[in-house]
């Protein structure tokens, strides 16, 4: 499976992939705004759960490798997971390596992982979150269609502390 835009291939991830995969999660600076960074041993965990196969009635993520087409530099990853197969809803998450934020990456990445949501996969919703504080990731989604639905208050802990995050939407055009 390939996904191609202007600046962006999706492609699934493979084991070729453990090197970004390690970097994207256990980063302090990559990681700020969504998780405390992974262990060694929690990163190869998840990198294992990703790269088996996948299908549309999976409860694992799909994910994506997110590679530069000019270059081949891998950039990032994106990901969706259904969440609730009756009403065909997924979530969507991506981070990207430094380097390629604020780029434009993440917008193209997440407008063919959500075109390919709602075409290929025929689902009726998007929803994402994010940290209140994490201002490129919500702008992303803002940019992409995604809807603002709530904030939940105090939802999750981050470097000690409590954060707030923002829960974001987006419904199928074709509904």
């Amino acid at each position: 499976m390939q996904i191609s835009g202007i600046k962006v291939n999706l492609r699934l991830l493979d084991k070729s992939d453990w090197a970004l995969f390690k970097i994207l999660n256990t980063c302090p600076i990559i990681m700020k705004h969504v998780y405390e960074p992974f262990s060694i041993a929690e990163t190869k965990e998840r990198f294992e759960e990703r790269i088996q196969p996948w299908s549309d009635k999976s409860d694992q993520w799909l994910c994506l490798a997110i590679d530069e087409i000019n270059s081949g530099n891998k950039l990032g990853s994106i990901g969706l997971k259904i969440t609730n197969h009756q009403a065909n809803i997924a979530e969507v998450g991506y981070l990207l390596k430094t380097e390629a934020q604020g780029k434009g990456i993440a917008l193209e990445a997440l407008t063919l992982i959500k075109n390919y949501a709602f075409t290929t996969l025929n689902l009726n919703k998007l929803v994402a979150s994010c940290s209140s504080n994490n201002i490129g990731s919500y702008k992303v989604l803002e940019k992409a269609g995604f809807m603002r639905e709530g904030c939940l208050k105090q939802n999750s802990i981050l470097n000690g502390k409590y954060i707030d995050d923002y829960i974001y939407g987006l419904c199928s055009p074709a509904i």
